[in-house]
């Protein structure tokens, strides 16, 4: 039996790359340079990882990056008063936090206290009630048009992009979503319904786990638990995203599902790392410079 298709990133990544650099180009005409900041509490792998990987791209296209880095014991208020002064700051046209946090640091007063029109991750409390009220999930349409109001979370509409660039139609069917998280779950769960498909969102409190994942034909995994998913609880033919990255400790970064078996039975799978990650770059890189279109009105 032949093995299934790998759902690498770097291809759609590619082609959104081309686009940045276009609009670079353009805002550069305009004496214009689109600005990055880059904020970073502690020293947690995955997030060191996704830091650095974010900077060496982003310089490469024209982005100026300004990497803030605080340490694990940074009080609310010192990351509040940083983001403060990042909103105001005209050189600086979007704002990454990264997740996760110190656990004395409520993610969300820090995610919210980003001004929206720098929210380029899109999950701030004003990005996702726009998106859940339907606003900006035209986005998912129409991607040339680039973005009205908001910007969708980049990692859930990064899977959305994956499995349209590899043809794979989402409208009619089974999707299962594993992990609840405001990040990836709840925001891919309303992606996939504006798309058309029946949505099973899962998580810690869910029983039957197993019987749940057997039923999708599109199963997403965002659980941050390594090898949760395994190959009895794959249809034969689904087709498997893993979102989840996890440090291990020899160094070596995997997903949520237990890919060697799983692969057995999937007709398509991501690989991690190299799946979802590269199109969440690519796609929080395109919301920076249209964010800094908007903000010197260059359309």
């Amino acid at each position: 039996m032949e093995g299934p298709v790998l759902l690498k990133g770097s291809p759609v990544a590619s082609l959104i790359y081309k686009e940045v650099e276009t609009e670079v180009k353009t805002l550069q005409a305009h004496g214009v340079v689109p600005g990055l900041a880059l904020v970073i509490v502690g020293n947690e792998a995955a997030s060191e990882q996704y830091f650095l990987t974010t900077k060496t791209i982003s310089s490469k296209l024209g982005i100026n990056n300004f990497p803030y880095r605080l340490p694990e014991d940074s009080s609310v208020n010192e990351v509040l008063n940083l983001i403060k002064s990042l909103n105001s700051d005209e050189r600086i046209s979007g704002i990454l936090v990264f997740l996760p946090l110190p656990g004395h640091i409520e993610p969300r007063m820090v995610l919210n206290a980003v001004a929206s029109d720098k929210d380029v991750d899109g999950l701030g409390a004003i990005s996702i009630g726009r998106m859940a009220s339907e606003e900006s999930t035209y986005q998912l349409f129409s991607p040339e048009q680039g973005v009205k109001n908001t910007f969708l979370p980049c990692t859930p509409y990064g899977v959305i992009r994956l499995l349209e660039h590899y043809g794979i139609g989402i409208e009619g069917k089974d999707v299962v979503i594993v992990g609840k998280s405001l990040t990836v779950g709840k925001s891919l769960a309303l992606m996939m319904l504006a798309k058309g498909a029946t949505v099973t969102v899962c998580h810690k409190q869910t029983r039957n786990l197993a019987e749940k994942t057997r039923t999708a034909d599109i199963l997403c995994v965002a659980a941050g638990k390594p090898g949760l998913i395994k190959e009895d609880m794959v249809k034969d033919g689904a087709v498997v995203v893993d979102i989840g990255i996890n440090s291990l400790p020899d160094g070596r970064f995997v997903g949520d599902v237990d890919f060697d078996n799983v692969a057995k039975k999937a007709s398509y799978i991501t690989p991690v790392p190299g799946g979802v990650g590269p199109v969440t770059i690519a796609i929080l890189l395109k919301n920076t410079v249209i964010s800094a279109k908007k903000m010197f009105n260059i359309l």
